[in-house]
């Protein structure tokens, strides 16, 4: 049972499985409620979070409630405990928002809200982040999280990002990384779904970014804080969170 639990979670996309848990979701909190992990973005506290990774398989990653990864509460916590997000007045915009998220920021009365994306139905515009249909320095803050691994020209992508973003404003950028690399790998070549997967670690994925991630942050004008901010939290917290110790937090800045 645990092994074709784990496949459907994996062979369903996450935006469906999101979607599916809106239903779901009471009848899965009083199935996995208990005390061991608590999920900072709903509160609730589970006695475990759930399997989740192409390939080789992450323990305690999916929260049962949200649907989030390790990443999504690691940005919730940052925003929560280290900024004024949640408080302040912001125009923010969102490039292909994680759902759950989406849902939460577009009820926030401090925020001027938009979300962007090219292909999704569920967004307030949709736009090519190579060519976003906004004027120059619109937005206080801008997300982007696991989107520019997908895009072959990723600075023309960022350079995008940095004109829209204000004077003085703010953002987070994740991608998938290897801290092991000091190179970013990326072969445009590949275009087979199955050797993406292998190379890339996704199917639809066109390069593993390296350290060298931030210096091309830099050089279309954003300054860059590498934040390794899950390191900030005790082991114990650490596992209750379901958090990464090695992931790192892109938070970028415009002067």
């Amino acid at each position: 049972m645990k092994k074709i639990f784990k496949i459907l979670l994996n062979r369903i996309p996450r935006p469906v499985l999101i979607n599916l848990s809106v239903f779901f979701r009471p009848f899965i909190y009083l199935f996995f409620k208990g005390s061991r992990f608590t999920d900072p973005i709903d509160g609730r506290s589970y006695r475990k979070f759930l399997p989740y990774g192409y390939g080789r398989q992450r323990e305690n990653a999916l929260s049962p409630g949200t649907l989030s990864l390790e990443r999504h509460r690691q940005m919730w916590l940052y925003l929560q405990n280290e900024t004024d997000f949640f408080s302040k007045n912001y125009k923010v915009l969102h490039i292909a928002p994680e759902q759950d998220f989406l849902r939460r920021f577009k009820k926030m009365k401090n925020l001027n809200y938009t979300s962007a994306d090219l292909f999704s139905p569920i967004v307030d515009v949709k736009a090519d982040i190579l060519d976003l249909p906004f004027e120059d320095e619109s937005y206080d803050i801008v997300f982007c999280n696991h989107v520019l691994e997908h895009i072959q020209d990723d600075r023309k992508a960022m350079s995008e990002l940095y004109r829209v973003m204000r004077k003085g404003g703010w953002g987070i950028l994740q991608v998938p990384m290897k801290t092991s690399l000091q190179e970013t790998y990326e072969d445009f070549s590949v275009t087979d779904p199955k050797e993406r997967q292998r190379l890339f670690g996704q199917y639809d994925h066109v390069r593993w970014y390296g350290m060298d991630y931030f210096q091309r942050l830099e050089s279309v004008g954003f300054e860059v804080e590498v934040n390794f901010y899950s390191r900030t939290f005790s082991e114990a917290d650490r596992k209750k969170y379901g958090l990464m110790e090695n992931e790192i937090l892109p938070v970028v800045y415009k002067k």
